[in-house]
């Protein structure tokens, strides 16, 4: 009788979502049981019944209760290997008797090998979630080829190497890489890893006097992610990560890392280590242009109705914020939130836009007329090359330094009203011919090279947002 409804049920699902969503979502989910007017059912693996929790469970009821005819609500669990779903006999549960199952079947096609907490996941960064536009379309779609690559596809790019400025998504696309795989292959083993975390559980192995217990703990992933990967540190960290990576690729499993910087710039990595990874794809993350601020802005406002039903935040409030606050994801949640909090304070009267204008007004003045200063130059230029400010200064003449040092140059005689001799002192004490040579290189150099036309333009965006 429950499966009779079950099917009616299931069928009410495909017609609303499709066939497509509906076997995504619901193709394993499975009737356990009815518990005071509530339906139980079950999935094989935890992030399934987080996500349809999260995104379908009113959907879900609603075919529930139209199909069943005791039923008020529905209740998920994660069905465990070692618990089958009860069959139904006559509309009630009948116990099964177990069945030994061995290890590795249990893994191919019940649970998750590793726990989402383990796995270290955040089950609100998914590709869903993430905003899309032509700055980071490249790092999107590569990203959804490694999470959905089959297993005649594995590791087809790999190492995945993501480099992009502060904010731009990175460690969003890390998270939404493994939900996916999650998602697609349950048994293989997930895990994302911050570099300063695994320099921690390493240093920790060391005091401990555990090393091969870390060692091992990386042989039996499937997919690492690691994450801000230009804090890995030291020789001796560094060398216990080249022993790890090597390991995987070679043994055809997945790497995908990100930084703020491409790899060729990590100059204190081995030489070979950069080497494998440049061997890789490398993608890179721009700043997001308009159309994609204006779309990040309305996502996030979903997010915080789905918490207070009646916020309204009018359209040409939104078209403002997007035009004027040129910053990426965070600066543009910062501005979000500055006028719900606002909105809230008048009572939930919708912000005009000379409110909207005046409570953000710091920001737009920042992004828009804060002069640009020389320190800011070397700052910017120090982070996105991964080049000490006191080398910028220096005599130095590696081809490292000074090709930064002439992009500071060139940008602190575009961007500055600063005189070419000033220009000269504040960059280590040379002379105006020194900084008229640099301006003058790197010009020529912009007619042809477009990657260092993006850097430009990414280092005067940077510059001019504050």
């Amino acid at each position: 009788m429950w499966q009779a409804s079950w099917d009616r049920a299931k069928a009410r699902l495909k017609a609303e979502l499709g066939q497509d969503l509906f076997s995504n979502w619901f193709g394993r989910m499975e009737v356990e049981g009815c518990e005071d007017g509530r339906l139980i059912l079950s999935v094989p693996t935890r992030f399934l019944k987080t996500w349809i929790e999260g995104h379908y469970l009113d959907t879900l009821r609603a075919a529930c209760v139209a199909e069943f005819a005791d039923v008020r609500d529905v209740r998920l669990r994660i069905r465990s290997a070692e618990r089958p779903a009860a069959r139904q006999v006559n509309g009630r549960p009948a116990r099964v008797a177990m069945k030994s199952v061995p290890r590795t079947e249990i893994r191919s096609t019940e649970q998750p090998s590793m726990p989402d907490r383990e796995a270290g996941l955040d089950p609100n960064l998914t590709f869903e979630t993430f905003v899309t536009g032509m700055p980071n379309a490249l790092a999107c779609t590569a990203a959804q080829q490694v999470a959905e690559a089959g297993d005649a596809d594995i590791t087809r790019i790999n190492p995945l190497f993501i480099h992009a400025a502060t904010g731009l998504g990175k460690t969003h696309l890390l998270h939404a890489i493994g939900w996916r795989v999650r998602q697609l292959h349950p048994s293989r083993q997930v895990l994302y890893i911050p570099a300063e975390q695994f320099m921690y559980r390493f240093l920790a192995a060391l005091k401990n006097r555990d090393v091969l217990t870390f060692k091992e703990r990386f042989q039996h992933v499937d997919l690492l992610l690691i994450d801000d990967f230009q804090f890995l540190q030291g020789k001796t960290m560094q060398q216990e990560f080249c022993h790890a990576f090597n390991t995987l690729v070679d043994s055809r499993r997945q790497v995908v890392i990100a930084a703020d910087v491409a790899p060729g710039k990590l100059e204190k990595l081995d030489a070979r280590m950069r080497s494998r990874l440049v061997g890789g794809l490398v993608v890179d993350m721009q700043m997001p242009d308009e159309p994609m601020r204006r779309e990040i802005l309305k996502r996030k406002l979903e997010i915080l109705r789905r918490r207070d039903p009646q916020l309204m935040v009018r359209e040409e409030v939104l078209d403002y914020i997007a035009r004027t606050v040129n910053g990426a994801g965070r600066e543009l949640e910062g501005a979000l939130n500055r006028i719900v909090a606002m909105q809230r304070l008048l009572g939930n009267v919708p912000v005009d836009l000379d409110a909207a204008a005046h409570a953000l007004r710091d920001l737009i003045q920042r992004s828009e007329s804060r002069p640009v200063r020389i320190d800011d130059i070397l700052k910017a230029v120090s982070q996105l090359y991964n080049v000490p400010r006191t080398e910028l200064l220096s005599t130095r003449r590696a081809q490292s330094v000074v090709r930064p040092r002439q992009i500071g140059m060139y940008l602190a005689k575009k961007l500055t009203s600063r005189s070419l001799p000033e220009i000269g002192r504040r960059f280590g004490g040379r002379d105006h011919s020194t900084v008229l040579h640099a301006v003058r290189k790197i010009e020529k150099l912009l007619e042809k090279d477009e990657a260092l036309q993006q850097e430009v333009n990414l280092l005067t965006r940077i510059l001019k947002d504050g």
